[in-house]
């Protein structure tokens, strides 16, 4: 499913989806009307399993090697046949996913708007659009506050609903520029959002000391350190699985 990006653009949306969309019944090829959507009425969000937000470190300590076992390593996880079970199979069997790109201060982008996985051929496409995703941002500084500003703010506009939602921070170095992380993780945890690492320890073979002091947070939140990038693709899954169950 395309990401759905502005609340004007969601709305146009939702009601072309009342209006035009057919569904067909489970196990049969006939289609019948889907249920109108009442303008009158509030706007509802539809409801996922998991509203979650990838941050991804693109600061120059990630060189475009290891930048690409990056995307290429998001990508294998949600091929990952144990992390598709679990996201089709939850309660609502679907989860929702946003991937920001971040570096220094002023250096964080949206790389993938908000994206409903809800099938095999959503988490095909999804994958695809990782694997071939270009990195958009580049600088010295590793601004972890500020990352972890950005995804909140990610998550605020997300269109769809849900009781869990969650930051997924990864990267190589520790914070050395902007806020500290430990208030934006303390901001965001007031919330009701959950922060969980993915600190990659190529240079800095303590950085999940400090992930575990400085970034996680909320409730169940946890880290899987990544001691190579040749480890990324599996660590990604593992995390994935143990976020979405």
């Amino acid at each position: 499913m395309a990401p759905v990006r502005s609340t004007q653009a969601r709305r146009r949306f939702l009601a072309g989806m009342g209006a035009l969309a057919v569904v067909g019944r489970a196990g049969t090829g006939i289609a019948q009307p889907a249920a109108s959507i009442d303008p009158t009425q509030p706007f509802t969000r539809p409801p996922s399993d998991l509203n979650l937000v990838l941050a991804v470190d693109c600061s120059r300590s990630v060189d475009a090697g290891e930048y690409r076992l990056q995307a290429e390593g998001y990508a294998a996880a949600f091929r990952n046949e144990r992390v598709r079970r679990a996201i089709l199979t939850g309660r609502e069997k679907r989860i929702a996913v946003s991937m920001t790109h971040w570096a220094g201060a002023r250096r964080q982008h949206v790389a993938v708007g908000w994206t409903l996985l809800d099938r095999p051929a959503a988490l095909d496409a999804f994958a695809a659009r990782l694997a071939g995703q270009p990195r958009l941002t580049e600088d010295d500084a590793t601004a972890l506050g500020s990352a972890i500003d950005h995804a909140r703010g990610v998550l605020a506009e997300c269109p769809f609903a849900s009781l869990r939602n969650v930051i997924d921070v990864s990267g190589d170095g520790s914070n050395n520029q902007g806020r500290l992380a430990h208030y934006a993780r303390d901001a965001a945890v007031a919330t009701g959002i959950s922060i969980n690492g993915l600190p990659i320890l190529t240079d800095e073979p303590n950085l999940d000391t400090i992930y575990r002091r400085e970034v996680i947070g909320g409730p169940g939140s946890f880290l899987v350190p990544v001691r190579r990038y040749a480890d990324f693709a599996a660590a990604i899954a593992h995390k994935l699985v143990r976020e979405i169950a």
